[in-house]
């Protein structure tokens, strides 16, 4: 780092420490001792400084070093340029979510929208009530989108490789059956050919009629017919309580939590079934520009998030 002195001449920052040192202290002695170096660096460096700013600095009196009006004059300034120098130099300061204002903008399947929603506006509330949500559909690609700012966070199933791009997994989700209370599925146990035989309707944002599920039944020699395929999990579960289609949606795995993400199920009624075949799990994370690692707004974005999906005990900042 160099720091104009005037029109001609720079010095550096190691510079300007020695010196705002020398004239605190007035001695290259005590000096050198602060700065931990040797005194006869200290002699080396003031000697540069001399050259450089053409003033003795400091001069001999007796058993003392004593500054010239020169040096008196710059002590203040250069006592200033290190401050400036330790502030632009320090990390950035921890930020109160109180003091937030702005809008957050996600990206977001309507299922894991509606499941962070409801916990995001509680957090901001308590915690930063200036700070507003904007949540988009899966509508961009969300690469370019986090790149040039059009979104904040991607939340969600991470499908696209982009090395640019921040991603931390947020939690495992196994897929269950759900279907409206009374559906013939619930008559007995659910088992492989009762579940293919059932009429099914999938969600695909780009209308795609298969899936994990129909890979797992062909394995078994079966095949499901999907009726209708929607582009939200909303709308399907909302057709699958009025109907006796079957909707795959989140839970939690065993042992785990129960998921935010199935609230919505269980408010509209539905029944949830273990599915009797293996079936890769959901893995729903976020992804973020690098840009907004260290910046401290978009951290407290990271962990209300966190805090949403995963518990109140995550401390992880990243």
């Amino acid at each position: 780092m160099m720091l104009v002195s005037s029109p001609d001449t720079a010095i550096d920052a190691n510079l300007a420490i020695a010196l705002d040192a020398l004239l605190a202290e007035n001695s290259v002695t005590r000096a050198a001792a602060r700065l931990h170096t040797s005194p006869a660096a200290m002699s080396r460096t003031l000697a540069r400084l001399r050259r450089i700013l053409q003033d003795p600095l400091l001069v001999r009196a007796g058993q003392t070093m004593v500054p010239t009006p020169r040096a008196q004059a710059l002590r203040e300034e250069a006592a200033a340029v290190v401050r400036s120098l330790g502030a632009l130099l320090s990390p950035g300061a921890s930020v109160d979510p109180a003091g937030l204002r702005g809008t957050f903008t996600l990206q977001a399947a309507d299922l894991v929208g509606a499941a962070l929603t409801p916990g995001l506006l509680h957090l901001a509330q308590s915690e930063a009530p200036g700070v507003s949500f904007r949540v988009r559909a899966e509508e961009l690609e969300a690469g370019p989108a986090l790149r040039d700012g059009r979104i904040d966070l991607e939340i969600g199933s991470i499908d696209h490789v982009d090395p640019e791009t921040q991603v931390e997994e947020l939690v495992s989700l196994r897929m269950v059956a759900a279907v409206r209370p009374g559906h013939p599925l619930t008559d007995g146990p659910l088992t492989p050919v009762r579940l293919a035989g059932a009429p099914h309707v999938a969600v695909s944002r780009r209308g795609r009629f298969t899936g994990p599920l129909d890979t797992a039944l062909a394995e078994q020699n079966l095949q499901r017919r999907v009726s209708v395929v929607l582009p939200s999990h909303l709308a399907a579960m909302t057709l699958a309580a009025r109907s006796d289609m079957v909707c795959l949606v989140p839970a939690a795995l065993p042992g785990a939590a129960s998921s935010p993400l199935t609230d919505d199920a269980k408010a509209l009624g539905l029944l949830l079934l273990d599915i009797p075949l293996a079936l890769p799990p959901l893995t729903i994370g976020m992804a973020w520009h690098p840009r907004h690692t260290a910046d401290g707004a978009q951290q407290w974005l990271r962990r209300a998030v966190r805090r949403v999906l995963r518990g109140p005990t995550v401390e992880r900042d990243t």
